[in-house]
């Protein structure tokens, strides 16, 4: 094993234990503010372990209160916006099986769905709204799965009602990984067979990324239909990232770690 890839892996062993010790002793009584800190400070703490630098595009400012949803690339993307400004998250119910990151996230006030569970998502829904009325940012992938770059699933719809109901906007983001070249970054796709460990292995004895996160222009809610929104935060999004929406039903290439697949 390179000395290098050692060397980063001992240091990400170190961060993730110090987000263990974290969660267990100062969440249970941390107010909202002091654990949002956290989640960002944590966040940023891991890209920099991993050689990701973050760069906001030019774009609209990112509102602190809306339903935030993205295109969904690598298990990396949940810290990237986290870094950000942290959201609470909404995510299928395998995500809980990533080693040590998994708690990490549940801890972090990330909702987990089991694929096929309606009842679930009935119940989840209602928390949703709820969060949203309260004034919480949420945050959801929208396409179900990861994707490779330069390729844009179909958006799934159901979760988007929950804007419409709590009166908030969406607010769609766009997010590229891209190499020394301006390119993208094929290293961090998590796709077919690949595992989550394989996929660290990977990006911290490859080259160095640019995560380039745009958050574009707020949707309003009032008077659209949930496909409707969906449809236009799929065009934005694509239009952001110069890609060709897929449309609903066609099939691409597809994989791992999933993100809300519900329509």
């Amino acid at each position: 094993m390179k000395i290098q890839l050692a060397w980063r892996l001992a240091r990400l062993a170190v961060h993730l234990a110090r987000g263990l010790a974290t969660c267990a002793i100062v969440f249970p009584w941390a107010g909202a503010g002091l654990r949002e800190r956290l989640v960002r400070g944590w966040s940023a703490r891991l890209l920099k372990i991993c050689r990701v630098r973050v760069e906001q595009a030019a774009g609209a400012a990112p509102l602190a209160h809306a339903l935030i949803v993205c295109n969904h690339v690598s298990w990396l993307d949940i810290f990237v916006i986290n870094a950000l400004l942290p959201c609470r998250f909404v995510a299928k119910a395998e995500i809980r099986a990533w080693p040590v990151l998994g708690w990490l996230v549940q801890q972090a006030g990330t909702v987990f769905i089991a694929r096929g569970n309606r009842r679930d998502l009935r119940h989840i829904f209602k928390g949703l709204v709820d969060a949203l009325g309260q004034g919480q940012r949420v945050a959801f992938f929208p396409e179900g799965t990861t994707s490779l770059q330069g390729r844009l699933l179909p958006f799934h719809a159901n979760l988007f009602e929950a804007a419409i109901d709590a009166g908030a906007a969406v607010q769609p983001y766009a997010l590229a990984y891209l190499d020394r070249e301006g390119g993208w970054h094929h290293g961090v796709d998590y796709v077919g067979e690949t595992t989550f460990v394989d996929s660290i292995l990977r990006i911290l004895d490859g080259p160095p990324v640019r995560a380039r996160l745009a958050c574009l222009v707020p949707l309003a809610p009032h008077g659209r239909h949930r496909r409707d929104l969906a449809q236009a935060a799929q065009l934005a999004i694509a239009g952001a990232l110069d890609l060709a929406a897929t449309p609903a039903g066609a099939g691409a290439i597809a994989g791992n770690a999933s993100i809300a697949d519900v329509r």
